[in-house]
């Protein structure tokens, strides 16, 4: 960490984070969706507030995305306010932005902020204020050459996202999608990060045809392979769980081996993440559906109603019945 910096946002951190995004007119649909939702997920699956975070606009009205929509906002962006991180949504017309006071007030929350950044043509505006000098970032891939002559002294990279100290840039809206969910990895482990990928499906490419999976690996660099096929057998055996020495013979590894990966990737035993996958399962369907609970149980590999209603409790702080009345 360079002197004057704050801690990096990208690191183990159980405390709030403070989000503020710009939304500006002229961005796309879903790079406001990519920015938001990982962190709304990743607030629904942990049952805390980890991510606090709010949309602004430059006057206060909402901004008219590329699609002819509304984005609701909280209020009009203050200078005067100090969120741990300011995030610049850009699109169409965002590289010739010239909101009065704009890049002043950039630079004086970026100052105060832990981190900053810009999401797709956000990051012109991130640049125009001058804090992307020395840094290393990127852009959308159409405007990647103007944006290199425009701004010599930046290492302009065509990298879907790209990290540089207390600056941040993505290039569109799979990108920041990757982005926030590496911020929710980063911050509050891999579980979580598994949990959240899952909630959007978000998976390598795969045919329409295919089965929707319950956990979606999606781009979390530095998996192990073996990691994916154990979560895969995992999904699969819901109802009638296997052992952990089961799934270690047919991913081609020892237990203690298997052990290791998980501890490593996720930080926890495979015992206790099949567990919680089963578990997850059942609230889906404790939540979001009338099945009797005895059933819900069985569904999710539970011998007893009595142990799913033990082990619900101690995973989410309420009995399944409870729950669902609420």
């Amino acid at each position: 960490m360079a002197k004057g910096e704050k801690p990096s946002i990208f690191l183990p951190e159980r405390t709030p984070l403070g989000v503020t995004f710009l939304a500006l007119s002229g961005s796309s649909l879903m790079c406001v969706a990519s920015a938001v939702d990982p962190l709304r997920a990743a607030n629904r699956v942990t049952g805390e507030t980890m991510f606090d975070w709010k949309i602004v606009s430059l006057d206060g009205s909402p901004p008219i995305t590329t699609a002819g929509l509304p984005v609701a906002v909280t209020g009009i962006f203050d200078p005067a306010q100090r969120p741990d991180v300011l995030a610049i949504i850009g699109g169409f017309g965002a590289r010739h932005e010239a909101a009065p006071g704009l890049l002043t007030g950039v630079r004086r929350v970026a100052r105060a902020a832990r981190a900053y950044g810009g999401i797709e043509a956000g990051s012109w505006v991130i640049a125009r204020a001058g804090l992307l000098e020395g840094r290393a970032a990127t852009t959308h891939w159409e405007d990647m050459e103007d944006f290199v002559d425009a701004f010599p002294g930046t290492d302009v990279r065509p990298d879907r996202y790209v990290i540089d100290g207390p600056a941040f840039t993505a290039g569109g809206a799979s990108p920041t999608f990757d982005l926030m969910l590496h911020l929710v990895r980063s911050r509050l482990g891999m579980a979580v990060a598994l949990d959240v990928a899952s909630v959007f499906i978000y998976d390598q490419a795969r045919s329409a045809t295919d089965a929707q999976p319950l956990v979606s690996l999606g781009r979390l660099d530095g998996y192990d392979p073996r990691l994916a096929q154990a979560v895969r057998l995992m999904e699969a055996h819901i109802d009638q769980p296997l052992t952990v020495a089961a799934i270690a013979r047919r991913a081609g590894v020892t237990a203690r081996t298997l052990e290791t990966i998980f501890r490593r990737s996720i930080g926890e035993s495979p015992g206790a993440y099949y567990l919680r996958l089963r578990l997850h399962a059942a609230r889906r369907l404790v939540l979001d559906t009338r099945i009797a609970l005895a059933d819900v149980a069985a569904r999710c590999g539970f011998s007893s109603s009595a142990a799913f209603s033990r082990a619900f409790s101690r995973a989410f702080g309420e009995a399944p019945r409870r729950m669902r009345q609420k």
